[in-house]
């Protein structure tokens, strides 16, 4: 087997510094790829750097050091680099989809690495397969499967969340709150119903067992126990362990509320711990913020309108008669710029808003 410099010209990056760098926008600047081992590496967009050229796109980006250390991505435009970041240009053409998998060949040789023990040396003579010995399928793969998928659903930005105007609702009220069942490991054979643990990552799916699920799908999972408060939306029948509770509604919710009072529901975590449970009896009697309409009811069609004008949002399995009717108030809001703020960044756009009204 090759190693990483026999299929790729190993080249150190700029090695700029982003704080003396001007940052702009990510239509028109070029991406600045760190060590991180998130988004693609890429930290910030900048202007460009006068005599110093971006590399351009269809190269890897691989951290040398740092936590993040062999974090190896495909950098799709032109980009500068910071420190300890090497540029991995390929010999001869590959696929992107074989540049994919060497990414992921590199990045799986993290393990012999550590915050002492840096790559800038060694990283070209990691062994990785040859072109002939990529598995097929690899390039059978769709590596635009996912083109597109940022866009939201319903165009115009974002609601404006004026928390100040929120209501608390008892959770008993909104929703008729049951307890999940045990399943033995014995009895956890593999099979196609999700059952739904108490953890905090992949939608609460531990695994896909062989039984008969207990609840139907368009249901809220809450954990009571384990990650205290991870709430989840679960579009398809499921098992739920009997260290969650699941969230019948008592109104007609669709995926994009869902989200909304899942994000809602997690903003709950502080009150809890291993040693104050959040049980069926002090959820029954537990109490969430929610913006109201008119009649200081919930105004489940706002939160729809926020959730549809979401970057992502599109990939929701909405039923086209929702998002006609969300798109139907567009004109009865005051849109802010259109900005990601799903899941654990609403979460902290909202902590964030509580706190400065705290403050007041």
């Amino acid at each position: 087997m090759p190693k990483v410099n026999e299929l790729f010209e190993v080249q150190y990056g700029h090695s700029l510094e982003l704080n003396r760098l001007k940052v702009t926008d990510g239509a028109t600047g070029i991406a600045f790829v760190s060590r991180t081992t998130r988004n693609n590496g890429v930290v910030a967009y900048v202007e460009p750097v006068s005599g110093v050229d971006p590399a351009p796109a269809g190269e890897l980006t691989c951290a040398l050091s740092g936590n993040g250390v062999l974090s190896t991505f495909l950098q799709e435009r032109p980009f500068y680099t910071a420190f300890h970041v090497a540029r991995l240009v390929p010999r001869q053409k590959m696929s992107k989809a074989q540049m994919l998998y060497y990414a992921m060949c590199i990045k799986a040789n993290a393990y012999r690495y550590s915050y002492g023990r840096q790559a800038n040396r060694s990283l070209r003579n990691i062994v990785i397969p040859a072109l002939a010995e990529i598995p097929k399928y690899v390039d059978e793969s769709d590596t635009e499967m996912f083109e597109g998928a940022q866009k939201a659903r319903i165009s115009g930005g974002v609601p404006h969340l004026a928390v100040a105007s929120w209501r608390p609702f008892i959770l008993r009220d909104l929703f008729d709150i049951k307890k999940g069942k045990r399943l033995t490991k014995a009895d956890m054979q593999p099979g196609d119903t999700p059952f739904i643990a108490a953890i905090d990552s992949k939608n609460g799916l531990r695994q896909k067992v062989n039984a008969k699920p207990l609840h139907p799908g368009n249901l809220i999972t809450v954990n009571y126990n384990g990650s205290v408060a991870e709430a989840f939306y679960q579009p398809e029948p499921f098992w739920a362990s009997d260290d969650v509770n699941v969230l019948y509604p008592k109104f007609e919710m669709d995926p994009a509320v869902a989200l909304f009072i899942c994000t809602v529901i997690r903003l709950e975590k502080y009150r809890f711990n291993y040693g104050r449970k959040w049980n069926l009896e002090r959820m029954t009697d537990s109490e969430i913020r929610l913006p109201v309409d008119a009649n200081d009811t919930p105004d489940w069609a706002w939160m729809r309108r926020f959730i549809l004008r979401q970057n992502f949002s599109s990939q929701l399995h909405e039923d086209l008669r929702d998002a006609a009717i969300a798109a139907a108030h567009i004109g009865e809001i005051e849109a802010t710029p259109g900005v990601l703020v799903l899941g654990r960044e609403l979460e902290t756009r909202l902590s964030r808003m509580d706190s400065a009204k705290t403050k007041q």
